[in-house]
């Protein structure tokens, strides 16, 4: 997960919401810790100025899955980056398709320049 840009780590919910708000664009969106469950991951996404976040969940196997809205099929990926590239498409069982990522580059040079 570490070499995923848009993983902030366990950053607090306060704290990836805060990030999307600055942001600002529908679709915004961040990959950071759960703070329920230990080795969840939460993926973040702005829309319509609410954040909405599913839990991503790593298998046995190594597969990567996402909670997704009821009735939508449960689906499996390999990579934790084609997970991201599937919900790049609309009707995929989330608020909104990823549209822009939040990494933490960015936000690392945000601080630098005194932005946040």
């Amino acid at each position: 997960m570490d070499l995923v840009p848009v993983y902030h780590g366990p950053i607090s919910k306060e704290t990836g919401e805060r990030l999307l708000g600055e942001d600002g664009r529908d679709g915004s969106y961040l990959i950071r810790n759960s703070e329920s469950k230990p080795g969840v991951y939460c993926l973040c996404v702005l829309c319509k100025g609410l954040v909405y976040t599913y839990r991503l969940h790593q298998g046995e196997d190594g597969s990567w899955t996402a909670d997704t809205s009821p009735g939508v099929e449960k689906r499996f990926f390999r990579k934790i980056r084609n997970l991201i590239s599937a919900f790049q498409k609309p009707a995929q069982g989330i608020a909104m398709p990823l549209l822009y990522p939040i990494t933490v580059q960015n936000n690392y040079a945000r601080k630098q320049d005194g932005l946040i």
